[in-house]
């Protein structure tokens, strides 16, 4: 069985280079609720921006135990933090991480950074990765060290068609790096009163068959405002429908093995 050296941790890159499709907002939330629901999750913010760092309510521009100190060589358990949920922790981010993209730049084996720093990591249930909105190192990074990566894909037509353009990358690393990267895709900012909205929906399921969640994140302001209270919605509103539908993909995540 592959990844049987792993199978007590899933790991998930959260990743698609379209920005503005609810990529962290996801790894946020499905982090939230995995560990709300008794798991012991480990996120991991790669994004030099630190959507996902200041999501949480951290402000990480001064600490020495960020992703950043990671790639140039920190032992993994110096770089983790806890965060306000139980059993949910957090590697942050800080815009020195947009720097190291560049100090890598002539490092052997670069692409492995990442997974060999997550070969001593011990005791989580979930390791998700939230990628930057590009193809660069990190993103590989995160999938080669992953190998399973979860695609946001908002309902509407143009994102849809820029999902080609990430699993070619994936091709890429499983010919080139000898790496089974393996892709399931959740359809976020649904507007279900929409014909578009259905009409994408349709054409994504229709696509990538039994690979798209069942579960569907629709558009809601209230998950749009978590994020500026540094709180998951979880926390700042639970009985939205955003919330909801979070708690539910938590749920189904949970009845994976692997994809």
């Amino acid at each position: 069985m592959i990844y049987d050296r792993f199978r007590m941790m899933m790991r998930i890159a959260v990743a698609n280079h379209k920005g503005g499709v609810g990529k962290t907002t996801t790894a946020i939330n499905l982090g939230t609720y995995l560990a709300l629901k008794g798991k012991r999750v480990l996120l991991i913010d790669l994004d030099p921006q630190a959507c996902l760092t200041l999501g949480l309510g951290i402000d990480a521009s001064e600490m020495d135990t960020t992703a950043y100190e990671l790639f140039l060589g920190k032992n993994v358990d110096e770089c983790i933090i806890e965060t306000e949920v139980e059993r949910l922790h957090l590697i942050p981010s800080k815009l020195d991480l947009a720097g190291a993209e560049v100090e890598l730049t002539n490092e052997i084996g670069r692409e492995f950074i990442l997974s060999k720093a997550l070969k001593k990591l011990e005791g989580y249930d979930y390791v998700l990765v939230d990628c930057p909105p590009n193809l660069g190192l990190f993103t590989i990074n995160a999938m080669v060290a992953c190998r399973n990566v979860l695609v946001p894909v908002q309902a509407e037509y143009f994102p849809l068609k820029g999902v080609d353009q990430l699993e070619r990358v994936g091709e890429k690393i499983r010919e080139g790096l000898d790496i089974p990267v393996k892709f399931r895709y959740l359809i976020t900012m649904v507007n279900q009163r929409t014909k578009l909205g259905k009409d994408v929906i349709k054409e994504i399921r229709e696509k990538k068959g039994d690979v798209v969640f069942k579960t569907v994140i629709p558009r809601n302001v209230k998950l749009a405002e978590a994020p500026s209270h540094g709180k998951p919605i979880a926390l700042y509103d639970p009985e939205c429908k955003g919330a909801l539908a979070y708690s539910k993909l938590a749920e189904e995540v949970m009845t994976l093995e692997w994809w």
